[in-house]
């Protein structure tokens, strides 16, 4: 299931609970972020393993344009987590929303 960056950007503001990912690259995250737990695609594995006791819980991940996170979420899918969102269009569409 994917979020909208309206639908994200309303449990930010609300504070509401959730894990949220971003799966892109270090110099990625250092230029422009959202808050998010930086943990790289590449370390998708320690994503699993990290959060493995938390399978049920919503999960919100979010990458450049949404392409990374969405290789993440059906990793993860397969691993057995059941609530996990990617964020459409990622940070592009939120800059394009909200700007940076």
């Amino acid at each position: 299931m994917d979020i909208s960056v309206q639908e994200l950007k309303e449990k930010l503001d609300s504070k509401e609970e959730f894990i949220f990912i971003d799966v892109r690259e270090p110099h990625e995250y250092e230029t422009f972020n959202l808050g998010a737990k930086l943990m790289p695609l590449g370390d998708i594995m320690q994503i699993i393993e990290e959060y493995d006791d938390r399978k049920e819980e919503e999960i919100v991940l979010h990458c450049r344009s949404g392409a990374r996170s969405g290789q993440a979420q059906m990793f993860m899918q397969q691993y057995g987590f059941t609530n996990v969102r990617n964020l459409t269009g990622g940070v592009l569409a939120w800059a394009d929303a909200f700007g940076s």
